[in-house]
């Protein structure tokens, strides 16, 4: 099966009341991790680069390890560039094979993040691809994204309409209460969703696909054996998995998860060097965090994002 676009699946999962999930890929055992899950419940998928991964994986690795990911599966993958800074590199996604891309304007002005989306998407669009845009900001690090709390804000319900209309996007990535990275909350701090907002925006954007960005729950029991293994992380918290699932019900359809994804897998090979510090052979050590990663993706298909079995 060749790589798809998103349309298609958001539509059905709007419909259906679940999400799909898109998953942060680096490398070749985050991709198999990933996609064997995704194949054992069925479930469509979206694998997401960042900035970040291009420069760390290349391009065309990358492109390769997903090309190898549909041969293995036959799943429907969609292949999306997340958190495209210009249109420079939102250009060569599309270009080089990308069937969806995020163009990230929304540390501009209201009217240049409209001008910016708007390039974007008219050149995606005459070439088959799909894009998301974003209004609002969260705050948190992921790769080049470092938003601080002062300068986060929510996503104004009154501009949703303005904005999809004068921009002509496919999908809209909304600030109600996430964050990137996995110290999401200061201590003593409520994780919270805003459902209000996300109730105002359904309003004025009926059977519109919405995404949520920093969406990771931070599972304790990867952050509980990183610092078990010599970890430092004592603070690190997300959104709890029921209101991400409510959100999924709701017209989120698109929930993006890294940090729990490099969670499971720093657990996994911190756990195996402690208990096997004289073992220098890579495969051992990413063997087991290959297989927390699928398990932590199996879960998030089947208690988060309810698209298990809707391939």
């Amino acid at each position: 099966m060749p790589l798809v676009t998103t349309e298609e699946m958001f539509k059905k999962a709007y419909d259906g009341g679940y999400a799909i999930g898109a998953f942060n890929v680096n490398n070749m055992e985050i991709v198999q991790g990933i996609t064997q899950a995704a194949k054992k419940c069925n479930a469509p998928l979206i694998l997401q680069v960042s900035p970040g991964a291009r420069k760390y994986a290349s391009h065309a690795y990358l492109m390769k390890l997903v090309e190898a990911a549909l041969i293995e599966t036959d799943l429907p993958i969609a292949l999306h560039l997340d958190h495209g800074a210009d249109f420079e590199v939102c250009k060569s996604c599309i270009d080089g094979g990308f069937t969806s891309v995020m163009i990230d304007g929304s540390h501009l002005p209201y009217e240049e993040n409209i001008e910016l989306t708007k390039r974007v998407a008219d050149y995606a669009h005459e070439r088959g691809v799909v894009v998301e845009g974003e209004l609002g900001r969260l705050s948190g690090i992921e790769d080049d994204v470092n938003v601080s709390d002062k300068d986060a804000y929510y996503t104004n319900p009154d501009q949703v309409y303005d904005f999809v209309n004068r921009t002509g996007v496919d999908s809209l990535a909304i600030a109600i209460g996430t964050s990137h990275g996995a110290y999401k909350f200061k201590p003593g701090q409520e994780p919270k969703l805003r459902f209000d907002i996300l109730k105002e925006i359904e309003d004025r954007l009926p059977n519109f696909p919405i995404v949520l960005h920093g969406a990771s729950s931070v599972i304790p029991e990867f952050v509980d054996e990183i610092n078990s293994f010599g970890g430092n992380m004592p603070h690190a918290r997300g959104i709890p998995e029921d209101m991400l699932r409510e959100a999924a019900k709701m017209s989120v359809c698109k929930i993006n998860i890294d940090s729990d994804l490099r969670l499971a897998m720093t657990a996994a090979v911190r756990k195996h060097l402690a208990e096997n510090p004289s073992d220098f052979d890579p495969r051992q050590y990413l063997k087991p965090a290959r297989e927390a990663i699928e398990q932590m993706v199996e879960r998030k298909i089947k208690t988060v994002l309810g698209c298990d079995g809707k391939a």
